[in-house]
């Protein structure tokens, strides 16, 4: 069993550079699909997703060959409309993508239900919702996902979601841009991995228009061609990296950022009292007296993301003074919160509300990562606890972490991964 080792209390210092969008990535990975051609991804990071994405590919036909370790080429000429390895799609979310592109692409799909992090109930009927108007019936029987286009091949038509849903749109664009006529999505999520895969699209061919608001129009085009294509750097990380230098009072340059898609989480830490220096495409993050707590609730982009609801609960911790975290996304986000507290962490919890007491003075144990970002969460506690801290069920965390255990020692922390 794979595990993490850190001997904590070590300030980090210097500086770490952001790798490309995990969820940018695996949409644009299924994407490839829809081009029937060769394309190649720049900016790939490292992560189990990706590799599983890959293979996916690759078990409907895909070649993969990679140019570098962040650079692939991927000819999806020869793609067949079939169903991928069951134990590869249940690994993984986004697996899901691979119906939207299949669908459009050959106007048939079929796929074993995807899998990823448990945050509870994490339905696809708004997914199956813009399926169903494009002119396909699906179905869900026997734990396998197949839908149908009606007439052999997708028609146009306006969609508008009950939720705002990244998913459903991402799906909801792949399957329109070969659509006859034009689609016009509404309620659409516009977060950054949104606007990524709209402009991969239209760099092989596709006329996306209105990605980055709530209304986006797809013209269908009769074909798609390859691209090269570079993918955005991840907010994500680049956030998580931010809270780990306030929370050790370190001081790092977070390079290969783009500040406006980290608002929602500068705003807050700043309130809390932490210094951000902003520049082109770096930021400066360091503490130079007490944190305060805040109240944070999570929501769709542009709001504060529902995937730094662990990582700034350590932060939160720490401060002085009552704060109250809210997480309006996931039902099930808090359950990192046992293991946060076997670290001595005072925080309550009801329904989708946490309250941290603060001024925690965090205590070495031995806790798992229970998903992909709280994993990051208990690694800043451990960077933060003196003495050695252990964390369990660390390859959540490779599913979205590019080269973490580098990185962090690169800045001086002391960790390992054993195992």
């Amino acid at each position: 069993m794979e595990k993490v080792i850190i001997d904590g209390g070590t300030k980090l210092e210097g500086t770490i550079t952001v790798s490309g969008m995990k969820n940018a990535a695996v949409a644009v990975l299924y994407a490839t699909v829809l081009a029937g051609d060769v394309c190649v991804i720049e900016n790939l990071p490292n992560i189990s997703d990706v590799v599983i994405s890959l293979e996916i590919l690759k078990s409907v036909g895909a070649t993969v060959e990679y140019i570098s370790e962040t650079e692939v080429k991927i000819d999806t000429t020869n793609v067949l409309d079939k169903m991928p390895p069951d134990k590869l799609t249940k690994k993984m979310r986004a697996s899901y993508y691979l119906i939207g592109a299949t669908l459009g692409r050959f106007g048939h799909s079929i796929i074993g239900y995807p899998g990823g992090c448990d945050f509870g109930v994490r339905p696809i009927d708004q997914h199956i919702k813009a399926f169903n108007a494009l002119g396909a019936d699906v179905s869900t029987e026997g734990n396998v996902i197949e839908a149908t286009a009606r007439e052999g091949r997708l028609k146009a038509s306006n969609i508008f979601f009950d939720c705002v849903t990244v998913g459903g749109t991402m799906n909801a664009m792949l399957a329109a841009v070969l659509a006859e006529g034009t689609t016009e999505i509404e309620n659409a999520a516009r977060e950054p991995h949104i606007v990524a895969l709209a402009n991969f699209l239209n760099f092989c061919g596709a006329n996306v228009s209105g990605a980055g608001t709530d209304k986006i129009k797809i013209k269908g085009v009769e074909k798609l061609h390859g691209c090269t294509y570079e993918l955005i750097p991840d907010m994500i990380e680049a956030g998580t990296y931010m809270i780990a230098a306030a929370a050790t009072g370190g001081n790092l340059y977070i390079d290969n950022v783009i500040p406006k898609h980290l608002e929602a989480i500068t705003v807050k830490m700043r309130e809390m009292g932490v210094t951000i220096d902003e520049y082109d495409d770096g930021m400066r993050v360091y503490c130079e007296g007490p944190l305060c707590n805040v109240d944070i609730k999570t929501s769709p982009y542009p709001g504060f993301p529902t995937d730094m609801n662990p990582q700034i609960a350590v932060l939160m911790c720490l401060a002085n003074g009552e704060g109250v975290l809210t997480d309006t996304i996931w039902d099930n986000r808090f359950r990192y919160v046992e293991e946060l507290k076997r670290m001595n962490a005072d925080i309550d919890v009801e329904g989708n509300m946490a309250t941290f007491a603060g001024s925690t003075v965090f205590k070495p144990a031995r806790v798992r990562a229970v998903d992909l970002r709280a994993g990051a969460a208990m690694i800043i506690a451990g960077l933060v606890a003196k003495g050695q801290t252990e964390i369990d069920d660390f390859f959540y965390v490779e599913r979205g972490y590019d080269n973490i255990i580098e990185k962090l020692r690169g800045v001086g922390a002391h960790i390992m991964k054993i195992g």
